[in-house]
C-alpha cells in the first residue's frame, strides 16, 4: 500500500482512508450500517490490505461510529500508534464554539478508547462562532496533545482562506487536510478550493470518491438497501442524473479499456489528479479489496481527458449556507447529540 503524508505533518497515511460512516447502529443515521461484529471484520481487512487511516465523526449513527470503530481497532489487537484516527466535530450542540469543541473531543476520545487524535476536522464552517474562537480551541487541543493536526471539510473557498489567515497571524495551528466534496460527478472544487487548499500546503481527502456507489456500475439505479434509504445521497446526486450519466457512460468505457471496474478508474482518476487519501466507505470486504487494487491502475492523458470531457457545472454541494434553503438534508444535531 501506498503512503502519503498530510500536509506539513509527519503523520504517514495509507493511501486509502477507511470511511467510518459505514460503522454503527443501524437506523440511528442510516439503516445500512454495520453492527459490532461487521465492524470488526471489515476493520481487519483493511489492515490487513495495509490501510491504517481511518475517518469518522461525532455525529455518526449518534456515536456508535466512533465507538465500534475504537472497539474493532482493540478487537483486532492494534497498537495505537500503528494507525492514524480522525474524527470530526460540528454537527453537535454548540457547533464549533470553544466550549462545544473542548466538550466534543473529549467524547470522541472517550468513545474511540484513545488518549489522542492524528487529525481533528471541523465538519463544516461555524456562521455563529467567531473565527479566532474556534481557532483557538482547535489550537488548545494540539497544545495540550489531545491533537496532533487538524483539518477542514466542506466549505466555501474564502472561509477555508479567511480561518488559515487568522491561525496563521495568531501563531495557531492551521488546517493540514481538506476533506471535500470531490469526484468524476461533483468537481466544483476545481475552480477555487483545491487550488487555495494546494497553496496552503494542505492534502486533499474527499469524500464520496464513488458518488455514492453512483461511478461503480452502468446507468443510474440498483435496488440495494443504500440506494433504497439513503435520503442524504439522492439530495447529493438525483438532481443531476441527465448529464451525469454521460459521465458513467465515460467511466464504463474506460474500465472496459483497462479490464478493471468502475469504482477503480473513479479512484485512480482521483490519484491522478493530486488526491492523497479518497476516503472509502465500504459495508462489504470485497469492494475495500477492490479500491486497494485501484492503486495498481494508472491512467493515461486520453483518459482523463474522456472522463473529464462530459462535466457541466453542477449546484454547490457539501459546503453550507448561512441559511439553508427549505428542503436541504442536513444531519439533526439533537439527533446526533
Amino acid at each position: 500500500m501506498e503512503q502519503a503524508k498530510l500536509g506539513h505533518t509527519d503523520i504517514t497515511v495509507s493511501r486509502l482512508c477507511v470511511g467510518g460512516m459505514s460503522f454503527g447502529q443501524a437506523g440511528t443515521m442510516h439503516a445500512w450500517t454495520l453492527d459490532q461484529p461487521a465492524t470488526t471484520k471489515m476493520v481487519k481487512t483493511a489492515l490487513n490490505l495495509g490501510l491504517n487511516f481511518f475517518d469518522t465523526a461525532n455525529s455518526y449513527s449518534k456515536g456508535t461510529g466512533e465507538e465500534y470503530l475504537g472497539q474493532a481497532l482493540r478487537d483486532n489487537g492494534v497498537p495505537r500508534d500503528q494507525v492514524v484516527l480522525a474524527s470530526k466535530v460540528y454537527f453537535n450542540p454548540g457547533r464549533l464554539s470553544s466550549e462545544a469543541i473542548h466538550r466534543e473531543i473529549d467524547g470522541s476520545l472517550k468513545r474511540l478508547g484513545t488518549d489522542y487524535l492524528d487529525l481533528y476536522i471541523i465538519h463544516r464552517f461555524d456562521y455563529d462562532t467567531p473565527i479566532e474562537a474556534t481557532m483557538a480551541a482547535l489550537n488548545d487541543l494540539v497544545v495540550a496533545g489531545k491533537v496532533r493536526a487538524i483539518g477542514a471539510s466542506a466549505m466555501y473557498p474564502e472561509q477555508f482562506d479567511q480561518m488559515q489567515q487568522i491561525a496563521k497571524q495568531h501563531g495557531w495551528a492551521t488546517f493540514q487536510t481538506m476533506e471535500n466534496h470531490y469526484n468524476l460527478l461533483y468537481r466544483e472544487d476545481e475552480k477555487a478550493l483545491i487550488p487555495l487548499t494546494k497553496k496552503w500546503g494542505a492534502s486533499l481527502m474527499p469524500y464520496s470518491p464513488l458518488a455514492a456507489g453512483h461511478l461503480s456500475h452502468p446507468g443510474w439505479d440498483t435496488d440495494t438497501l443504500r440506494s433504497r434509504t439513503d435520503k442524504v445521497a439522492k439530495g447529493k446526486y438525483d438532481n443531476m442524473e441527465e448529464n451525469d450519466l454521460a459521465i458513467i457512460k465515460q467511466v464504463e468505457v474506460v474500465a472496459a479499456k483497462h479490464h478493471i471496474t468502475m469504482s477503480q478508474v473513479a479512484l485512480a482518476w482521483l490519484w491522478a489528479k493530486g488526491v492523497a487519501a479518497p476516503i472509502v466507505g465500504a459495508t462489504k470486504e470485497n469492494h475495500l479489496r477492490e479500491a486497494a487494487e485501484a492503486q495498481q491502475v494508472e491512467l493515461d492523458d486520453a483518459d482523463i481527458k474522456a472522463l473529464e470531457a462530459p462535466y457541466s457545472p453542477h449546484p454547490i454541494v457539501g459546503a453550507l449556507d448561512k441559511n439553508p434553503p427549505a428542503g436541504t438534508i442536513l444531519v439533526d444535531e439533537k439527533k446526533e447529540k
